[in-house]
């Protein structure tokens, strides 16, 4: 459950620019995940949420873009393998398949690892899909995937 609600604050921190607690405990209990205060206190800071200014000046919460690859990398796995069914690929094209409702946060980490060879992502409710820069970057990154989820 733990895996599954810090997925769904990555995708909100990631949609939407959240700017306290309170409002993310709001979203979290919108969408289903009953917290309190104490646990979305705990939550950002096992996954080292920061405060960054936006255009219009308010602070909205945020991925540290210092954390280090490990933290990053053990986010990613975390993430990636409670949420996604299979991998398959079709030319320079990737097809992820993950359970109802978890794409947006299993793309969201995927994002956060920035692999070699990826053009662009897009995200549906179950789905993700991958634009490489070729095929070989294609096969590359199903093997790596497919390594984590079997």
């Amino acid at each position: 459950m733990k895996t599954k609600r810090h997925a769904k604050i990555l995708e909100l921190i990631s949609n939407e620019n959240i700017t306290t607690q309170e409002e993310l405990q709001e979203r979290l209990n919108n969408s289903g995940y009953s917290v309190t205060q104490a646990t979305v206190s705990r939550d950002i800071k096992e996954l080292r949420l920061i405060k960054t200014l936006s255009n219009d000046g308010t602070y909205h919460y945020t991925t540290s873009h210092k954390e280090k690859s490990n933290d990053l990398s053990f986010k990613f796995h975390a993430i990636f393998t409670e949420s996604v069914n299979s991998v398959d690929y079709a030319q320079n094209l990737v097809v992820i398949k993950c359970y109802t409702g978890m794409a947006n946060a299993a793309c969201a980490a995927l994002d956060s690892i920035h692999w070699e060879g990826v053009v662009g992502t897009i995200a549906g409710d179950d789905t993700i899909l991958l634009v490489m820069r070729n095929e070989n970057f294609a096969v590359k990154i199903i093997e790596d995937l497919n390594k984590l989820i079997h």
